[in-house]
């Protein structure tokens, strides 16, 4: 026991040829091409696996399930940049509804001039719904 802490203890004071070599002691192949530092952190997981057991099949896929996740939010989705004169359609219960973007950003439909498309399928379907997603501009999710 006490020589396997002395191993353990070891890998600090190694230069990078003795790691390697032990490495190769340990019977898992060549050692990886990887910084020195890493090199250390992998035999001290090999020596302690060893000693006390490699952790669960479960525990490593939720581990690799984890890692496979990006660290940094996915960036927001930009809202689609709608020109002056664009016609937006949608058909809705047997309704064509069909939207024109004016110049000063908003929306003509039914000859009345709405803020939002969301106010406009609001008013086509009675229930509160996000606009750009009721016209197909953006993807649920």
């Amino acid at each position: 026991m006490k020589q396997r802490r002395n191993d353990l203890a070891g890998l600090e004071t190694m230069a990078p040829t003795q790691l390697r070599e032990h490495w190769t002691t340990l019977g898992t192949g060549a050692a990886p091409a990887v910084p020195t530092t890493l090199l250390r952190r992998l035999l001290a997981q090999r020596l302690q696996e060893r000693r006390h057991g490699a952790i669960p099949v479960m525990v490593a896929r939720e581990l690799e399930r984890i890692a496979g996740k990006p660290s940094t939010p996915a960036p927001v989705a930009q809202r689609p940049v709608l020109n002056p004169g664009t016609r937006l359609i949608r058909e809705w219960n047997g309704q064509t509804i069909a939207v024109e973007v004016m110049e000063d950003g908003q929306f003509n439909w039914n000859w009345w001039v709405w803020h939002s498309l969301s106010e406009i399928a609001r008013a086509v379907t009675g229930a509160h719904w996000s606009g750009p997603r009721f016209f197909g501009l953006t993807r649920r999710g």
